[in-house]
């Protein structure tokens, strides 16, 4: 949590690869996707009677190096990504961050506006969707963090060409450990569970979904009083029914107002 007042702008660039696709079960060969996204994040933090609340924007944009299935490239859709708006409340606060719980609850609504075409890949998920958020914080002493979050995502059925599309509720789980030296610089590692989203096209099940686990590394290090800079290296320990990341490498830059 940060003073009421404070704004803060992030810059997240991502570069992701993937050479594995499993679908329906079955290991297709000669697939890919390679990705670049850039994400921008506003951040304003003020405070509701004497509680303090976050409100923020997210904006994703990008596009596809290489969208392949089989051995045949597949259509992209490339631009601006689907816009989401949050809102967060800190209902258990901390007497003392270093040993203390902090607990926070954010309800995020994504439009469905960014690049979607139905059939291709897309930055878009062309789909209103709703997900509330759980955080945990509990500090153990020495520095040491436990960070932790869990999301369900819950999309809005739509009609594509004619084709009634459905998308299960989509849960993440993720949990890392946090070692901080000093107030400037942190290094992490945690774990991301992604677990359900069965996509259905007409009541059937397409194949796909969401199910993945994921390791990750996080560093980060304040270069002056108000800029920070974080790099961040994942990579999918196995996945279901969906493209296994190779790497996921981000860098990102963050600014305080």
């Amino acid at each position: 949590m940060l003073p009421p007042g404070t704004n803060v702008g992030l810059l997240y660039l991502q570069h992701s690869r993937a050479t594995e696709l499993n679908f329906g079960g079955v290991d297709v060969p000669a697939s890919e996707v390679t990705a670049n996204v850039a994400v921008l994040r506003g951040l304003h933090y003020t405070q509701i009677g004497n509680e303090p609340v976050l409100f923020q924007m997210v904006l994703p944009m990008g596009g596809f190096d290489t969208a392949q299935i089989g051995g045949a490239a597949q259509p992209t859709s490339e631009g601006l990504g689907d816009l989401t708006f949050g809102a967060s409340y800190w209902p258990v606060k901390p007497s003392n961050p270093d040993t203390g719980t902090t607990v926070g609850v954010t309800a995020f609504l994504t439009a469905p506006s960014g690049s979607y075409e139905f059939g291709e890949v897309s930055l878009g998920g062309g789909a209103w969707v709703f997900t509330p958020q759980v955080a945990l914080i509990q500090g153990l002493g020495n520095g040491v963090y436990l960070d932790a979050t869990a999301d369900v995502a819950l999309s809005m059925d739509h009609t594509e060409s004619g084709v009634d599309v459905s998308r299960d509720p989509a849960s993440q789980v993720q949990v890392a450990f946090r070692k901080q030296f000093g107030q400037t610089k942190s290094l992490s590692v945690g774990y991301s569970g992604q677990f359900g989203g069965d996509i259905n096209y007409d009541g059937v099940y397409s194949g796909l979904k969401t199910r993945r686990d994921q390791i990750r590394v996080y560093a980060n290090t304040f270069v002056s009083p108000t800029v920070q800079v974080q790099g961040m290296l994942a990579k999918d320990l196995s996945v279901q029914d969906g493209f296994k990341n190779d790497v996921v490498a981000e860098i990102r830059f963050l600014k305080l107002f």
